[in-house]
């Protein structure tokens, strides 16, 4: 390992149990001051699409068919025409070979690490896989089962709490195989630009890794639809090598349970991983393909959800605003809040369910120390807008009240 790959990793460390399983231990034995309301979950709690149940009845026999490992071919095309209005692609995604069935994002985000190792082959014992500081509990276990060494870069505000790129050491790039990135940046809501995008396209063409990048969340924004990565390969004039998107039902159709998502981009990689999920990955249900399809024919439903999540932001900014300054995100549905004035993030989670009975996430929960006993997130929480708007109002009704009187 070279001496300034060391400087990225040393005395990084990632933590051994989820944040919720932490929360749980941090509120052991504390009792909440008031009902509880719960603001940490991540879970959509919206209405499901009219559709889901019909759709579901007319193919339920196909509940007893083994699905293909590439899915159905209604599937594809549907994935491969939503990308291509939604991000204006022209026609480029391939929907034989660059379109991929998944059991939600999360399956792509955990296990794609491992297929990058092995297609990129750079004979290193514990090749490098990138990620965010805070991250998606996800990243980190895909770095685990590629048996590669996780190299946390913090996003911080100034950037749209994205890794910087400038800075980014050769040596380090060169050994690295999978690099994430969320866009909305979970948990904090901001999305790369296509400028970003591009710089990040490069870098992984010039040293050869993958770019892995979770855009479940592009459809929850406040005014403007997020730019994404596939976008951004266009724009540039160049196919979609090296570029591995994710997406799913779970956030734009609340469709958690569904578990259905997909990857796109790189026909070549997606072909080889193909390969590799007929051995060892279950196939997406084709019931749960054919109401894909009809979702990603369907905007309204998209439109309804956004404007639910919405109306739970301008409260957001009216009560949490006067104390706070502006706390409303573009994109995705929590509140990443900078507590710092009254205290750390862990101390406040404390206070707010003993004092309130509101309960939230710790932001130093949702990142790691790195080696100076850093940590990006220590000064915030996360506060999950998904419950109803009148609970989501009550429990920020009560957060204003109580960061009033501690000023």
């Amino acid at each position: 390992m070279t001496a300034s790959l060391q400087a990225y990793t040393r005395g990084a460390v990632l933590p051994s149990s989820n944040p919720f399983q932490r929360l749980a231990e941090l509120l052991d034995g504390e009792s909440p001051g008031l009902d509880p309301i719960i603001m940490t979950i991540g879970e959509p709690q919206h209405a499901i699409p009219e559709f889901t149940a019909s759709v579901l009845a007319e193919n339920i026999g196909d509940f007893r068919r083994y699905p293909p490992i590439k899915g159905s071919q209604d599937f594809r095309n549907a994935v491969a025409g939503w990308l291509d209005r939604r991000y204006s692609l022209g026609g480029m995604i391939d929907p034989e070979d660059g379109v991929l069935p998944l059991n939600g994002s999360r399956e792509g985000l955990s296990f794609g690490a491992i297929a990058a190792r092995d297609q990129l082959d750079k004979g290193l014992d514990h090749p490098v896989v990138v990620l965010p500081n805070p991250f998606y509990q996800t990243y980190a276990a895909a770095a685990h089962v590629a048996d590669a060494r996780a190299v946390l870069l913090d996003a911080v505000p100034g950037n749209n709490f994205l890794p910087h790129l400038d800075s980014l050491d050769s040596d380090l790039l060169d050994e690295t195989v999978a690099f994430y990135v969320a866009s909305p940046t979970n948990p904090e809501g901001y999305p790369a630009s296509l400028e970003y995008w591009q710089q990040l396209i490069g870098l992984a063409r010039k040293h050869r890794f993958f770019i892995f990048a979770d855009e479940c969340y592009s459809e929850i924004y406040r005014n403007t639809p997020p730019p994404g990565i596939l976008e951004a390969a266009k724009a540039m004039g160049t196919g979609f090598e090296n570029i591995i998107v994710l997406n799913s039902l779970s956030k734009r159709s609340n469709l958690a349970g569904l578990r259905c998502g997909f990857a796109a981009g790189d026909s070549d990689f997606l072909r080889r991983w193909a390969k590799f999920r007929g051995l060892a990955a279950p196939q997406v249900s084709l019931p749960a393909q054919a109401v894909a399809v009809r979702a990603y024919q369907d905007e309204a439903h998209v439109a309804e959800n956004r404007r639910l999540y919405n109306e739970k932001f301008e409260v957001a900014e009216r009560l949490l605003a006067p104390q706070m300054g502006p706390v409303t995100p573009e994109g995705g549905f929590f509140l990443w809040l900078d507590v710092g004035k009254w205290a750390d993030g862990v101390t406040v989670t404390k206070r707010l369910w003993r004092d309130i009975g509101v309960k939230v996430v710790p932001g130093g929960f949702l990142a790691s120390d790195q080696s100076d006993g850093s940590n990006p997130g220590r000064n915030f929480i996360r506060v999950g807008l998904t419950a109803p708007l009148q609970q989501t109002e009550a429990a920020l009704e009560r957060m204003a009240n109580w960061l009033g009187e501690q000023a």
